[in-house]
């Protein structure tokens, strides 16, 4: 989840150089954790002692949001400024679930040492265990209020040739991506068997039959991740009101998918472009769009792939892709 997060801060960046601001300190992010608004509608600067001020984040509404799940959820941004020089040293986001349970993050600048920018993906990372859905959330929010990184800050002082992987010839997905059967349910891809019966979007009756499974021999293949997000925004009063849904697809690169704009290779899919995913509910075929795109090497791991008679597509974690 650490990738999805740090490519949607992007104009973070530029507003961070043209600001006053200074790298946050190992003691200072864990400090912040503990800070609290008591009231997130009317406190819009708050003080803690004589060391930091919490300041509602360009004065900008809440944001209410709203899953698949229907439960309801509130996102609310301050910059953490320290008051001795009144430098910006962080943003500091308050996640309050429909039960009003608080969580609270801490995103560094993007200079800060690459540790304390560690512990936050550590820290984002657990939150979104407990919390469904989390890191998606908080990435729409990101990606609205700072648009898409220019900082590469996602390999976080990291040697890039580390994460290399095998660019085969295969045209596959890992086995865990989630096939939707005709039935409406979903089975992982390692399960799928031969006569197994798929949604086919282009097939004649939505519905093809499986051939074969072809699995591939284990390798630390070059793994594409895509995030795509269906998202509708609407103000009311003093918050904006967001209804959100999230896609997230694995594959090797040169797989190729279905998009709004044609056939292409998910390595060669971009943020901005759109691709076709099933709505849950009414199981018709809805536009998403990509938000973010990384590459990396997947682990030692066999690949499958699918081949089945009458239709070109099938769904993979609801999302449209194409047999090779």
């Amino acid at each position: 989840m650490r990738k999805y997060i740090l490519t949607l801060i992007s104009a973070l960046l530029v507003c961070q150089l043209m600001a006053q601001s200074r790298p946050m300190r190992a003691e200072e992010y864990e400090k912040a954790k503990t800070f609290t608004v008591k009231d997130l509608d009317n406190d819009t600067y708050v003080k803690f002692g004589n060391a930091y001020v919490l300041d509602r984040y360009e004065m900008r509404k809440p944001y209410i949001i709203t899953g698949d799940d229907g439960l309801k959820k509130r996102i609310d941004l301050y910059r953490l400024v320290s008051k001795d020089s009144m430098q910006d040293i962080g943003t500091v986001i308050f996640y309050t679930n429909e039960s009003g349970k608080l969580y609270t993050a801490v995103m560094p600048l993007f200079n800060t040492d690459a540790d304390i920018w560690n512990k936050y993906f550590e820290d984002i990372h657990a939150i979104d265990k407990v919390e469904k859905n989390y890191v998606l959330k908080l990435s729409y929010v990101l990606s609205r209020e700072f648009s898409f990184q220019l900082y590469k800050a996602i390999n976080a002082g990291k040697d890039v040739k580390a994460e290399a992987g095998t660019y085969g010839t295969h045209i596959c997905f890992p086995g865990d991506q989630l096939v939707m059967l005709s039935d409406g349910t979903q089975k992982e891809l390692r399960y799928i068997r031969p006569g197994d019966e798929i949604v086919s979007p282009d097939a004649a009756n939505h519905s093809i039959r499986v051939k074969e499974l072809v699995k591939h021999s284990a390798d630390n293949y070059a793994i594409t991740h895509l995030l795509a997000i269906h998202a509708t925004q609407a103000e009311e009063g003093t918050v904006h009101i967001v209804h959100l849904s999230g896609k997230m697809l694995q594959a090797t690169p040169n797989h190729p998918m279905q998009t709004v704009n044609g056939k292409q290779p998910i390595g060669t899919i971009n943020t901005g472009d759109q691709v076709l995913c099933m709505d849950e509910h009414t199981k018709t075929l809805v536009t998403y769009t990509v938000v973010n795109k990384t590459e990396s090497a997947g682990g030692k791991q066999p690949v499958y792939n699918i081949v089945a008679e009458g239709g070109e597509a099938f769904m993979m974690n609801d999302i449209m892709v194409l047999q090779k």
